[in-house]
């Protein structure tokens, strides 16, 4: 076999998930696009013990029981709580790697606020209705502590929809009829955020602390174990030696590996470290090879069997179980990655781009062999969801197999070490989710008291007229608009309460209109002007941002029409009769192909502009599924076929021929 890809692509000493390790080294680094602070000496021992011990009580809660859920959610939170102000400087201008004086302060507000909570919940459950003044005093140092560590972690846009929501409960009477509302107290507003589990500790609080942690502590132990880098070999040796198979490998292994990340960041940073440099030196513009990183990382949160945080909020939300959203989700999910996949290999007969040299790819045979176990967790973790077992439950046999092969292994065999690392790995990389969940529980908690939710509902559908295609495209740009500023997760909560009741009423199935929201928040990542999954790849790049975003865009349109076709047919989320689905697969592969052309514009040669039109408006046709329109849809996909036959044939028959031997 040839060199490694490590050799072939760039030194990266920590393996397959190193790019998204958190150990502490001297130096700013930017982990998921954010600043984090890299500490040394007893502050960074001392981070890690805590980050450690996160890790270890969600652990113990998974194996012995969660506790009753104000207490799960208060503990957990202080805990994420204290690890954000430790990690994440107040400005990213004044980036220290020593903790300040005002770190020291929110960790203690935190602290007390969430202390006095836990000692003294029962007797506010008692007195429910009536919060004392030191009630309202913590509730408001809480409060502020949340938007705090949200600003710290997400940035601005999600602190201030939280700000701004606190703001309508309490001016409600001031503001036009048709979102007024008699208004709020401030101990009314605090209490509601504090005391309940309607606010901050609300369901998309809860489920981080349950379900999200631990799944993303699966993640760091199955990246621990070497997955990663099997997963990144075997796309390698699959597509590697086909037209444009740099590209390919990128499509394949963010698959893979976004089976276990459901992060699209952390997908870019694992995967684009190997695949950028490949595509650049296969021939790709740089720009390019950052798009097709970033898209195919972007599918990463709609792949099962591991999906971004917000599928397993939705399962709560819905209250069905985890693995009915992940099987919704897998065939749009392979639609998705179908459609980038048929963009690169059209990209790169366009352009002309061939494989990469057998000699330089890994052995399929040789990838298996040293790989296998590290693929158990992976199965096991599916068997489990699968036969019915709880998410938290299998996520506890996924991390226990995942010990257990790694001790296993001959080759990188785990130590003790790297389980401890893993231990500290998963506490931080759930920063994100949990400061996100917490603030968007504000939110949440203030479309509750107000019943914003069910007025923005009958305002949808009133602007819609009743037809379900306005409808659909508001919230489609409404997510895509919160998708610029917002995490999938606080975008998904919020257009959950707001938008998806409005699709239901108009008759959308509930899984479907809630998977529309989550689609739309995802593609949010690769569509400029804030394209962030595009960004974070053109950092490895080396490219223009703004360029990659739009290459991005270009090359996953047809993401735009999947959550269309599973609206229209709900046969695409395995809803309905199994010779429907079948059918219903076939004419949306159908469409992305087509889409696939218009939008590269080369299928074997130039495409012309009449071609381009027919074929995008076949992808358009076929995005309602009905009998008439899978008729009328593959009729013009045959048409341009038939069409290029007799061109090619009757252009053959013009040539002269020649009778020298």
């Amino acid at each position: 076999m040839g060199r490694s890809i490590t050799e072939q692509a760039g030194s990266n000493p920590g393996g397959a998930g190193s790019a998204v390790d958190t150990s502490m080294h001297a130096g700013p680094k930017k982990v998921g696009g954010k600043n984090r602070r890299q500490l040394t000496g007893t502050s960074a021992l001392i981070a890690s013990v805590i980050a450690v011990a996160t890790s270890l009580f969600h652990l113990y809660t998974a194996a012995f029981g969660v506790l009753p859920s104000m207490y799960q959610r208060s503990i957990h939170w202080v805990l994420m709580a204290v690890l954000i102000f430790i990690f994440c400087p107040p400005s990213k201008k004044r980036l220290s790697n020593r903790i300040q004086p005002v770190d020291l302060l929110f960790i203690a507000a935190t602290v007390a606020s969430g202390v006095y909570l836990l000692l003294n919940f029962k007797y506010i459950a008692l007195r429910a209705g009536s919060p004392t003044t030191l009630d309202i005093a913590f509730g408001a140092i809480m409060i502020i502590a949340v938007l705090e560590a949200a600003r710290r972690v997400t940035g601005w846009p999600l602190a201030a929809v939280a700000i701004g929501a606190l703001l309508y409960a309490y001016f409600g009477p001031y503001l036009p009829a048709l979102f007024g509302h008699r208004g709020y107290s401030i101990p009314r507003i605090v209490s509601q955020m504090y005391l309940f589990t309607d606010g901050i500790f609300g369901v998309p609080l809860g489920v981080s602390a349950t379900y999200v942690f631990l799944f993303v502590l699966f993640g760091a132990f199955l990246d621990k174990s070497g997955a990663g880098q099997t997963f990144i070999n075997l796309a390698y040796a699959l597509t590697g030696r086909s037209r444009g198979g740099a590209a390919k490998t990128a499509v394949v292994s963010s698959a893979l590996v976004g089976t276990i990340s459901g992060s699209v960041t952390a997908n870019v940073v694992t995967t684009g470290t190997f695949t950028i440099p490949l595509m650049k030196r296969a021939g790709y513009y740089p720009w390019i090879a950052g798009a097709v990183e970033a898209v195919a990382s972007t599918g990463g949160q709609i792949m099962p069997p591991i999906m971004g945080s917000s599928a397993f909020i939705m399962a709560e939300f819905l209250g069905i179980p985890y693995v009915d959203i992940a099987k919704a989700a897998l065939l749009p999910a392979l639609l998705y990655f179908g459609s980038v996949f048929m963009m690169v290999d059209l990209e790169a007969g366009r352009m002309g781009l061939k494989g990469i040299p057998s000699a330089e790819l890994p052995s399929v045979k040789k990838t298996l062999r040293t790989g296998i176990l590290s693929l158990i967790p992976i199965v096991g973790l599916i068997y489990l969801l699968v036969s019915g077992r709880t998410p938290m439950f299998s996520g506890l046999i996924g991390i226990l197999l995942c010990i257990v092969v790694g001790f296993a292994k001959r080759e990188g065999r785990m130590t003790l070490r790297d389980v401890v690392a893993a231990l500290d790995q998963g506490a931080r990389s759930a920063l994100t989710v949990a400061a996100a969940t917490a603030c968007a529980g504000i939110v949440i908690g203030v479309f509750n008291l107000t019943g914003l939710g069910l007025a923005f509902s009958s305002i949808v559908m009133e602007l819609a007229g009743g037809r379900l295609f306005i409808a659909l495209v508001c919230t489609m740009a409404a997510s895509l608009v919160l998708g610029l500023g917002l995490t999938t997760t606080a975008c998904y909560v919020v257009l959950a309460v707001l938008a998806a009741p409005a699709l239901v009423r108009m008759g959308v199935p509930v899984l479907a209109a809630h998977m529309f929201v989550f689609f739309f928040g995802t593609i949010s990542f690769i569509t400029p002007p804030v394209a962030l999954g595009a960004y974070a790849a053109a950092s490895i790049a080396e490219s223009d941002p703004f360029r990659t975003g739009w290459a991005a865009f270009r090359l996953g349109i047809a993401a735009f029409i999947v959550p269309f076709m599973f609206v229209y047919g709900p046969r695409l989320l395995l809803i309905g009769e199994p010779l429907d689905i079948v059918l219903g697969m076939i004419t949306a592969a159908i469409a992305a192909y087509a889409l696939a052309q218009a939008v590269i514009g080369w299928s074997g040669r130039n495409l012309p502009a009449l071609e381009r039109v027919i074929l995008f408006g076949t992808a358009i046709v076929l995005m309602f599924p009905t009998v008439g329109t899978d008729i009328a849809g593959v009729a013009l996909f045959v048409a341009v076929y038939v069409y290029r036959w007799f061109t090619r044939r009757g252009a053959s028959l013009e040539q002269p021929v020649s009778l020298a031997r």
